[in-house]
């Protein structure tokens, strides 16, 4: 794999990350434009990700006779297209089916991304390699939330997403270089298999705390730009975007994993440390102003990434001869969590407000702790 064609790897990771997360800010100016109820308004987010909780467990049976090249670049050129037919678009319905369908694109080019990136990567690069790619993953993130806060206040909602679908049909011309002969290699996981992991002690607690830390996480990133609104009708998108910049700690966390580890001096402490440090961060935003948020929202990103990023590794430390299913069962609590939470805790929110809906979620961070609490013996036992 040459130098250049990594970097447009890259490059299409941090565009597709975008394209993910860039209407989850702006959602109070489609409840606006479109006469839209909080639930309608999160769906452009929420569509999007639901696929990505079933892609680990069905895309393998879809998938497998593709190339890594084929099924890329035609994801991208779909997705692209999609993105210029949405900032088109003039009517909520259309709007709706259109995320429906790029939801469906979006597992289809990171499974893609990925196993490309793992397969064609030399042996002792491998690593390097994915720790790059999940750098990419959160820098797009981070730039699809606060640069569509800030287009959208100097052109209009619309704007970005028209740049992202030719960021997309560009990303497609450019991996035209790919090497065709990159299968995907996927675990095509079978029931007996599932549920061997499931009543596996330290993997059902893994996978119950991700699900529900990542229900809360998500749950706080879609909800948030509504209570801003709330809190001052007149702010701007770009003060919204920007305060999703706490979401870069997941670089700084993502590099001191192990200095991480030998501080608390074991996972399974770390882990309830970064919970501790989650439900800190969910509690300062108790506090309504833009300020302690914006403070906050640092404190909170810390908190998950650090549990994320040891529970994840945990899996893989944990898991022997089926690794792949059980990182696929992972990446399925984490996005399924993630899913419900930016739908369900909308009911208390709009019923009885910001606080409660902050209590909700310190609800959910509580169970991930308790699992969490057990989760050291569990792995204690597992290797006695």
């Amino acid at each position: 794999m040459t130098d250049s064609t990594i970097k447009y790897l890259y490059f299409t990771t941090i565009v597709t990350f975008c394209s993910l997360y860039a209407a989850q800010p702006i959602q109070p100016v489609f409840k606006s434009e479109f006469q839209l109820s909080h639930l309608q308004a999160i769906l452009f987010t929420t569509l999007m990700m639901a696929p990505l909780g079933v892609a680990p467990l069905v895309y393998g049976y879809l998938l497998e006779s593709f190339s890594a090249k084929v099924m890329l670049r035609w994801a991208l050129f779909f997705l692209g297209i999609l993105e210029l037919f949405f900032a088109m678009a003039d009517n909520y319905f259309s709007l709706l089916a259109i995320r429906a369908v790029q939801g469906l694109m979006i597992p289809a080019i990171l499974t893609s991304l990925m196993s490309y990136i793992s397969y064609t990567s030399p042996r002792e690069k491998v690593q390097h390699a994915i720790a790059a790619y999940i750098a990419a993953t959160i820098v797009g993130g981070f730039l699809g939330r606060f640069l569509s806060g800030l287009f959208t206040d100097l052109f209009g909602w619309r704007f970005f997403f028209f740049v992202l679908g030719l960021l997309l049909l560009l990303n497609c011309y450019l991996l035209r270089g790919m090497a065709r002969d990159a299968k995907l290699k996927y675990a095509r996981p079978k029931l007996r298999e599932i549920t061997g992991l499931l009543k596996s002690r330290e993997f059902f607690l893994i996978y119950a705390s991700i699900f529900c830390l990542f229900f809360a996480f998500a749950a706080m990133m879609n909800f948030l730009p509504f209570e801003l609104k709330q809190i001052n009708p007149s702010s701007k998108e770009t003060g919204v975007g920007l305060l999703y910049l706490g979401y870069s700690m997941g670089l700084l966390v993502s590099l001191n994993t192990g200095r991480i580890i030998r501080f608390f001096g074991n996972e399974a402490d770390a882990i309830r440390a970064g919970i501790l440090i989650f439900a800190l961060g969910t509690l300062s935003f108790m506090i309504e102003t833009y300020s302690v948020m914006f403070l906050g929202m640092f404190v909170f990103c810390a908190g998950l990434f650090t549990a994320h990023s040891l529970l994840s590794g945990l899996v893989n430390r944990l898991a022997r001869d089926n690794k792949a299913i059980a990182n696929g069962l992972y990446i399925s609590f984490y996005y399924t969590g993630g899913t419900l939470g930016s739908v369900l805790p909308a009911v208390i929110f709009q019923r009885y407000g910001w606080q409660a809906f902050l209590v909700q979620l310190l609800v959910m961070i509580g169970l991930a702790f308790l699992f969490a609490r057990r989760l050291k013996s569990a792995v204690a036992a597992e290797r006695g």
